[in-house]
């Protein structure tokens, strides 16, 4: 019997055209793309939304890119999230993305549909010392509560305007090796638990 290909939907929680968390999640990308995982790269500065605001939720639904985003969740089996730290917290952008796309479309859509039995795996880049883990410690809570798996592994690159090479590598092996790691266990723990 064929084994299920596992879907894994990629992106970074910065919308920043040089963002150390972009780069990480092409790397993290490309790792679970070997591992034979169709892996589908995002970036959220393609999906524009406006700040959550349940009267305009109520007045005009679901934004396009909110129902868009959704889709795509929907069509996947895993995220791999490369969050950047934002005052010991998660970014902005990537919690008004989990607000719109949680929220239903229909009175009789299951709730949480983007989320329930998906699975994460979490990655970080940051200038500061911790690498941003402060950061993933909000993201795995949130997405615990909405019903995601969160892969205990996580790497977290610190120093980051100094850990990519020119061609948009790591420099340092040992984190390369981990990062690899994270994104091949996504694709193995997908096709694993594939139903």
């Amino acid at each position: 019997m064929r084994m299920k290909t596992p879907k894994i939907l990629a992106f970074a929680g910065s919308t920043r055209s040089g963002s150390y968390n972009k780069t990480l999640i092409k790397i993290a990308a490309e790792a679970a793309s070997s591992a034979d995982a169709e892996v589908t790269v995002i970036d959220l500065r393609d999906f524009p939304l406006p700040l959550f605001d349940q009267d305009l939720e109520a007045e005009s639904g679901l934004p396009e890119n909110a129902k868009k985003l959704k889709a795509l969740m929907r069509a996947h089996d895993g995220f791999l999230i490369a969050s950047p730290e934002y005052n010991s917290s998660v970014t902005p952008v990537l919690k008004n993305v989990i607000d719109w796309t949680s929220r239903p479309e229909s009175d009789d859509e299951p709730t949480l549909v983007a989320y329930r039995g998906k699975t994460a795996a979490l990655l970080s880049a940051s200038p500061g010392g911790l690498g941003g883990l402060r950061g993933l410690v909000h993201l795995r809570s949130i997405l615990g509560n909405i019903g995601v798996i969160v892969l205990p592994d996580q790497v977290a690159i610190s120093a980051a305007y100094e850990a990519f090479d020119e061609s948009g590598h790591l420099k340092d092996k040992r984190k390369a090796k981990q990062v690899e790691g994270i994104a091949q266990g996504l694709a193995a723990f997908l096709v694993k638990h594939a139903s």
